[in-house]
């Protein structure tokens, strides 16, 4: 019995459907039944029931299941190990995420987990008060960072995540119960300071040190994490800009998310360390690319991704047009 004899027969006894099994494998609905005929004549017996209703398993039918489904497992598992050693894509990725990316990451990581499933893959967080140390440091090989990075030693990749800013305040803040607010009404606001290493035109990209007419936006105490900005807020001594992940994922009593009308899309890229690109970077960055590019245009929407190829930093990464994320609400 040939390999791909043997994937339509383990489909169809999944699918229990010829036109589902033709459409999984990509092939037409009278080549599954070619090849089930030619199964059942080889072993001369059924090994399925078909009526105009319905398609169920013979008994046989179900031992055969039972007796190929590890062994064509074992094969496909050989199989990938081959490919991964004929591409040089082995051993283990240090992956950087802020707060809550992997979640939006999962679909990007399953794929990369199913193609390389012999390779190890660890996540490690990176704080905002020092957004490209650890990638500096070699302590963690990809990571994500919100736009632009502006940084001659590093690569940023394709945009994986991006959506609406948003306003964070207190529930008794002077702005809270507004439907939307503009960056005009950031100067009557307080927001946080952000310590050095962060760079200022990083830490500006998402909350501006000056409104679009020109006034200064005040800023208040040092914050270091993201625990000790919600604390400021609920006591009505900071109002934070955030991406779209604050009210997807922070939702806390006391807290309030008010949309910026009028600020720029915050976007999310993987960078790395130029000088240390590795085949394994290159294939998470590729899964990445392939899940985006699987979705619909029109899918591109608040709770979908964009993307783009890699540049070095300092470019302007292709986006698609929207509001975008790697994995679906």
């Amino acid at each position: 019995m040939e390999l791909r004899d043997i994937e339509i027969f383990l489909a169809l006894a999944e699918e229990l459907h010829f036109g589902r099994t033709a459409e999984r494998l990509h092939i037409t609905q009278a080549r599954v039944s070619q090849a089930i005929a030619k199964q059942e004549r080889r072993i001369g017996a059924a090994l399925f029931e078909r009526t105009s209703r319905r398609v169920a398993l013979t008994p046989l039918g179900e031992r055969l299941r039972d007796d190929l489904k590890a062994g064509y497992e074992r094969i496909r598992e050989g199989l990938e190990s081959a490919r991964e050693t004929a591409r040089g894509v082995r051993g283990s990725l240090r992956l950087g995420i802020f707060g809550p990316n992997a979640h939006d990451l999962a679909p990007a990581t399953r794929r990369f987990r199913e193609r390389y499933p012999a390779c190890g893959l660890s996540f490690h967080e990176v704080r905002f008060t020092d957004p490209f140390g650890p990638l500096r440091a070699g302590d963690i090989d990809l990571q994500t960072c919100w736009l632009p990075v502006r940084e001659p030693d590093l690569t940023v990749g394709p945009v994986v995540m991006a959506g609406p800013l948003s306003l964070m305040v207190s529930d008794s803040h002077p702005l809270a119960g507004r439907e939307r607010v503009c960056l005009e009404d950031l100067a009557d606001c307080t927001l946080p300071a952000v310590p050095e290493p962060a760079p200022s035109y990083w830490v500006g990209a998402l909350a501006p040190f000056h409104t679009p007419s020109g006034r200064p936006i005040p800023r208040g105490p040092l914050v270091t994490t993201f625990h000790e900005v919600e604390g400021f807020v609920l006591s009505d001594d900071l109002a934070v800009v955030v991406h779209a992940d604050g009210p997807r994922y922070y939702q806390r009593p006391g807290i309030e998310y008010i949309p910026i009308e009028d600020a720029p899309v915050g976007r999310w890229a993987l960078i790395w360390r130029t000088t240390a690109e590795t085949e394994l970077v290159r294939a998470y960055v590729q899964s990445a690319e392939d899940v985006l590019d699987e979705l619909p245009r029109d899918a591109l929407t608040s709770s979908h991704p964009a993307g783009g190829a890699p540049r070095r930093a300092g470019a302007n990464p292709r986006v698609s047009s929207g509001a975008t994320r790697v994995a679906s609400s």
